[in-house]
């Protein structure tokens, strides 16, 4: 689902940097804390400018 390894879901979760819930030792992510998780991974896109291609002069 996120494509990441569980080690490293586990240790951001470990480290309160990702949202979840632990319950006993089990680790568990409730449907807003997965939205969470997938909006603080999203980018915007990032405009480029747009350049016209030089070719070379013909010889």
């Amino acid at each position: 689902m996120f494509q990441v390894r569980e080690s490293w879901l586990r240790k951001k979760a470990s480290a309160r940097v990702i949202p979840c819930t632990f319950i006993s030792k089990h680790l568990r992510f409730s449907d807003q804390d997965i939205r969470a998780i997938i909006a603080a991974g999203a980018k915007q896109p990032v405009a480029r400018s747009r350049r016209g291609r030089s070719r070379a002069a013909p010889q």
